[in-house]
C-alpha cells in the first residue's frame, strides 16, 4: 500500500464504486409521496364528548386524525332542533368548530348531522353520516325513524328537502311553529330523523324557502302522513357476507344490531294549486305586436284600454294565448297605430297582495318600439312593381301522416273570417280524386291555427287544397295556391299494446311515457284494463293515476283541507313496441313498494355515484425516472 502508483488507482476504484453505488441507490425505485390516502377523517376527541349529557355549553369542538374541510356547512350540516339564527360552522386544520346562537332548549338532546360534509383536504375522501349529540338534560334521546321522499306526480326521489317531526298533533302546528326535530333527504330521497324522544309525533316535508321551519308559503312544496308516528326500536340480527373476490365467498356472519321503526315511511312531495299572479315585463317586439307576460296562466283574456291614442273602432285587436295562458299576444288591427313609436295602454288584472290574496290591478304600461334603420337597396328599374308578398300558411298534411293524427294549419297572422268551405279535401279511390267531408274547426286558444279532423283508415290517401285570394289576414295579405298530398300510414307500421291492471278499485287513468318520462297517449282503464293502439316502433313506459274526480288528469293535494294528491303509480319494467305486433301485460299495480316503482332509466334524480380515486403507481414511478433524464449526476443528492 506504500506504492504511490497503487494507492493513487485504489482512490479511483473506490470512488468510482461509491459514484455507482450512490447512482444504483438513487435509481432503486422513483420517489412518489407514497400510496394515495382512500380513507376519510376518523374522529379522534371532542368537547363536549360524543352522547355527553347536561351540557350547557354553546360551543362543539371536534378533532380528527388529518386535516379537514367542510363542503357548504350552510347546506349539508343539519342540526337539529332546527336552529332559527345561523350558528357558525367552520374547519381549522384538524378540528370542526359549530358555535350555537340560539338559546338552548332544557332537557333537549341536540344533533350535529355533518351528512357528507367532513373530507380530508387532500384526497377529499368524505366521512359519510357524521352525526354528534348531546344534551342539556340528564338524558340522551336515540330514537330514529326513516323513509323516503318522493315528488307526487312523477314519484322522483326528492334531495334536499327538510323532514320534520311535531309533537304538537293539531293540524295548525305545521303552519304555525318550527319543527322539534329535522333532517334532510339525501341524493336517493331517503332521510332519517335521529336522537327522538319517545312519545307520538305527525311528520312532514318542507320545501322551506323562508327558513323558519313551518308552512307559511303559498308556494312551498309540502308533504304529511295521515297517519301518526310512533318512534320505536327492536334488537334483531342480519346476515352479512364477506367476498374474497367478486365470486368467492369468504365468510358469512351474524349481526346483531337496533332496528329502529318505522323505517319505511313514504311521503310524496306537492305544491299546492297556487300560484302568485303578477305581470312580467311587457315587449313590443314588432310595431304591430305587443305582448304581456304573467308569472301564472290567466283565467280569462285581458282587454287593453287606450290612453294615448284613439282606435278606429272597438275591435283594435286580436288577441292570442301564449306559453299556457301565461302570455297574451295582441295583434294590432289599425295600421295607423303601427305608425306609433310609444303605445299607452292601461290594463286590469287580478294581483297577489303581501299575504298573497287577490287583489285588482291596474298599470298603466308604455309600449315602445326600437324601429330598425331601412337596409339600403339598388336602386330599382322606373314602373318596376312591388314582389308579392303571401300571406304564410304551413301545414303537416305532407308525406305520411299517423292514422292518429290531426292535420293542422297554422298562418303566420290573424285571419279575417275563415271558411270552411275554402278548403277542399280529396281522397283517392282507385285512380280518382273524389271530395270527401271533413270537421273543421279552430284552435280555441290561438287564432293562427285550424284543424281538418277526420276518422283517417290505413293507407288511404288524400289531397287538401286551398285556391289562391281566398283568404286574407288581417293586415291585407292573401294566400298563395295551396296542394298537399298526404297519405295514411300501413297498419303494419304500428303496434298495439294492452295491459291486465289489478289492484285498482277505482277510476283512473293510465299514460304512456317516452324515455324523457313525458306522456304520449292517455287512456282510461276499463274492465280490468288499458289499450293503447297504432303506437310507432318505441320504447316506453307506463304511469298510473288513481283519478278520484274522474276529471282524467292529476290533481295536487291541499293541507288546509287535509286532501292528499291522488296517486301515482309506474310500471316497473320498460315495454319495446315493434311494427306489427301486439303485445299483452299484466300490471299487479301495487305489488311493488313505489320507492322501486320508476325505472331508473326515466328517473331524472338519480342517486350520485362515488368512484374512488386510481393509481397506478408503476407507471408513476417510470413516468418520475424517464423525466429525471439521461444524466446520472442529476439523481445524486435523492434519498435512497
Amino acid at each position: 500500500m506504500g506504492n504511490p502508483y497503487t494507492r493513487d488507482s485504489l482512490r479511483v476504484f473506490v470512488g468510482v464504486f461509491m459514484l455507482a453505488a450512490i447512482y444504483a441507490c438513487a435509481n432503486i425505485g422513483t420517489p412518489n409521496g407514497g400510496p394515495y390516502d382512500e380513507n376519510p377523517p376518523r374522529f379522534v376527541s371532542s368537547t363536549p364528548a360524543i352522547n355527553q349529557i347536561n351540557y350547557k355549553g354553546k360551543k362543539v369542538e371536534i378533532i380528527f386524525d388529518e386535516l379537514i374541510q367542510i363542503e357548504k356547512p350552510s347546506e349539508n350540516v343539519i342540526i337539529t332542533p332546527p336552529q332559527l339564527e345561523m350558528p357558525v360552522i367552520r374547519a381549522s386544520g384538524r378540528k370542526a368548530t359549530v358555535e350555537l346562537h340560539d338559546t338552548l332548549k332544557e332537557n333537549t338532546t341536540y344533533t350535529i348531522d355533518f351528512t357528507h360534509s367532513i373530507s380530508d383536504n387532500n384526497e377529499k375522501n368524505a366521512l359519510e353520516n357524521f352525526t354528534f349529540a348531546f344534551s342539556t338534560g340528564d338524558v340522551i334521546d336515540s330514537l330514529e325513524v326513516s323513509g323516503y321522499l318522493l315528488r307526487a306526480s312523477d314519484l322522483e326521489p326528492m334531495p334536499g328537502i327538510t323532514i320534520g317531526l311535531h309533537n304538537n298533533l293539531e293540524d295548525s302546528a305545521f303552519t304555525s311553529e318550527a319543527f322539534v326535530r329535522t333532517s334532510r333527504s339525501n341524493d336517493k330521497g331517503r332521510f332519517t330523523i335521529r336522537n327522538i324522544a319517545p312519545g307520538t309525533y305527525r311528520i312532514y316535508a318542507l320545501q322551506d324557502m323562508n327558513r323558519d321551519y313551518r308552512f307559511d308559503q303559498p308556494g312551498e312544496e309540502i308533504a304529511f302522513s295521515d297517519s301518526l308516528i310512533v318512534p320505536t326500536f327492536e334488537f334483531t340480527s342480519r346476515q352479512d357476507t364477506v367476498w374474497k373476490d367478486s365470486l368467492t365467498v369468504d365468510t358469512v356472519m351474524t349481526v346483531h344490531y337496533t332496528r329502529f321503526m318505522p323505517d319505511d315511511i313514504v311521503l310524496c312531495l306537492f305544491k299546492e294549486d297556487f300560484e302568485r299572479q303578477f305581470m312580467q315585463r311587457p315587449e313590443r317586439a314588432e310595431e304591430n305586436r305587443f305582448t304581456l307576460h304573467f308569472n301564472a296562466p290567466l283565467d280569462t283574456l285581458i282587454s287593453p284600454v287606450p290612453l294615448n291614442f284613439t282606435p278606429s273602432d272597438s275591435s283594435w285587436y286580436v288577441a292570442q294565448w301564449a306559453e299556457e295562458k301565461k302570455s297574451i299576444h295582441y295583434w294590432l288591427t289599425d295600421s295607423m297605430l303601427w305608425k306609433r313609436d310609444t303605445l299607452l295602454i292601461a290594463v286590469d288584472y287580478l294581483k297577489s297582495d303581501s299575504l298573497n290574496v287577490l287583489r285588482p290591478q291596474t298599470d298603466t304600461l308604455s309600449l315602445s318600439i326600437r324601429r330598425r334603420p331601412a337596409a339600403g337597396s339598388s336602386r330599382k328599374k322606373k314602373d318596376e312593381p312591388e314582389p308579392v308578398v303571401f300571406l304564410g300558411m304551413n301545414s303537416k298534411a305532407t308525406g305520411s301522416v299517423n292514422v292518429f293524427d290531426t292535420v293542422s294549419v297554422v298562418f303566420d297572422e290573424p285571419v279575417l273570417n275563415m271558411e270552411k268551405e275554402w278548403f277542399t279535401l280529396h281522397q283517392k279511390i282507385d285512380t280518382l280524386w273524389t271530395p270527401v267531408e271533413f270537421d273543421f274547426y279552430p284552435d280555441s286558444g290561438n287564432p293562427l291555427c285550424f284543424y281538418i279532423h277526420r276518422k283517417w283508415i290505413y293507407e288511404e290517401e288524400f289531397r287538401l287544397e286551398v285556391d289562391s285570394a281566398v283568404i286574407y289576414s288581417i293586415y291585407g295579405k292573401w294566400n298563395n295556391r295551396f296542394n298537399n298530398t298526404f297519405k295514411i300510414k300501413k297498419k303494419d307500421e304500428y303496434g298495439n299494446l294492452y295491459i291486465n291492471i289489478s289492484d285498482v278499485d277505482t277510476t283512473a287513468f293510465a299514460e304512456l311515457l317516452n324515455s324523457n318520462d313525458m306522456p304520449v297517449r292517455r287512456a282510461k282503464v276499463k274492465d280490468g284494463g288499458v289499450l293503447f293502439m297504432d303506437l310507432k316502433p318505441d320504447k316506453y313506459y307506463v304511469r298510473l293515476i288513481v283519478d278520484l274526480n274522474d276529471n282524467f288528469q292529476w290533481d295536487t293535494g291541499e293541507y288546509a283541507e287535509k286532501r292528499q294528491p291522488e296517486e301515482v303509480y309506474y310500471y316497473s319494467k320498460e315495454i319495446t313496441i315493434t311494427q306489427n305486433w301486439d303485445i299483452e301485460e299484466s300490471w299487479s299495480v301495487k305489488s311493488l313498494d313505489i320507492t322501486r316503482q320508476k325505472p331508473l332509466s326515466i328517473t331524472k334524480n338519480k342517486p350520485k355515484e362515488s368512484t374512488k380515486k386510481k393509481r397506478d403507481y408503476r407507471d408513476e414511478g417510470r413516468q418520475q425516472s424517464s423525466s429525471s433524464g439521461g444524466n446520472p449526476m442529476q439523481n445524486i443528492g435523492r434519498p435512497f
